[in-house]
């Protein structure tokens, strides 16, 4: 349990971070990191920062697949642990 938690921690850490490295290199005209890349981070655990990241360096936020994507990922990862609890019980994480 402990190891899913401070996992759960560092890659939402990882997701804010990371939107706003790509957030300063767009303002600098650098090279980016691949949309792909970014919602990745969301999908393997970082969601909450992921959206933490858009919101603070208001990044992405008009791109639908991150306007509505990182929620929706957000959702469906939550409906999944309810589940996962409801059907095995917290010392299932």
């Amino acid at each position: 349990m402990q190891t899913i938690i401070i996992y759960i921690i560092a890659i939402n850490v990882v997701a804010f971070i990371v939107f706003g490295i790509d957030k300063l290199r767009a303002r600098q005209k650098k090279w980016r990191i691949p949309e792909a890349t970014l919602l990745l981070l969301a999908v393997v655990g970082g969601s909450i920062g992921a959206w933490a990241g858009m919101l603070v360096w208001r990044h992405k936020t008009m791109h639908h697949k991150f306007k509505y994507g990182v929620p929706v990922i957000l959702i469906l990862q939550l409906a999944i642990v309810t589940w996962i609890i409801y059907k095995f019980g917290a010392s299932a994480l």
